[in-house]
């Protein structure tokens, strides 16, 4: 039985963190701005089917329980199975606990460390992987940072090192 474009589809949800922050001048603060999620997956001309949905614009550490669920019922009712959710890094995992019970899924959390925006950003490679985890890996909850894939419920970030690692 072959794969139908429909099954191929993704689901990219936005949900702000650094890898949507931009500033304006160099006495502003990091705020995060329209999503730049829809350019970096046009300019890597991705073939398969996928639909943007910007879902909110917050830094992770603003996110409530509301938000969590919203995601959540979003992942849950919408008609595709692979999901990639950008996300800041600093509460990903505690989305990643939020998102666990939804089965069928292949849910992949991904971000950056530093904006998309800047020419040094992780942002491009780390949406590419999140893409390509969501095509490969079995359903369940998944997090693509700096060329690895985690376990999202096995996981943690360490700010130290600046970047993610498995318990």
């Amino acid at each position: 039985m072959s794969e139908t474009t429909s099954d191929r589809a993704i689901l990219v949800l936005t949900t702000g963190g650094t890898v949507d922050k931009n500033y304006f001048d160099a006495l502003s603060e990091y705020k995060i701005t329209d999503s730049g999620i829809p350019a970096l997956l046009a300019e890597a001309r991705v073939a398969l089917p996928f639909r943007v949905v910007e879902l909110m614009r917050k830094d992770s550490l603003d996110l409530t329980e509301a938000d969590r669920a919203l995601i959540a019922a979003t992942v849950r009712e919408a008609p595709e199975s692979r999901v990639v959710i950008t996300h800041g890094t600093d509460t990903m995992t505690d989305t990643a606990q939020a998102l666990a019970h939804i089965a069928g899924k292949t849910v992949v959390l991904t971000g950056a460390l530093t904006p998309a925006r800047f020419a040094d950003s992780d942002a491009a490679f780390n949406l590419g992987m999140a893409v390509a985890a969501a095509q490969t890996c079995p359903p369940g909850v998944w997090i693509a940072m700096s060329g690895q894939v985690f376990d999202g419920l096995k996981v943690r970030k360490d700010r130290a090192a600046e970047r993610f690692v498995a318990l």
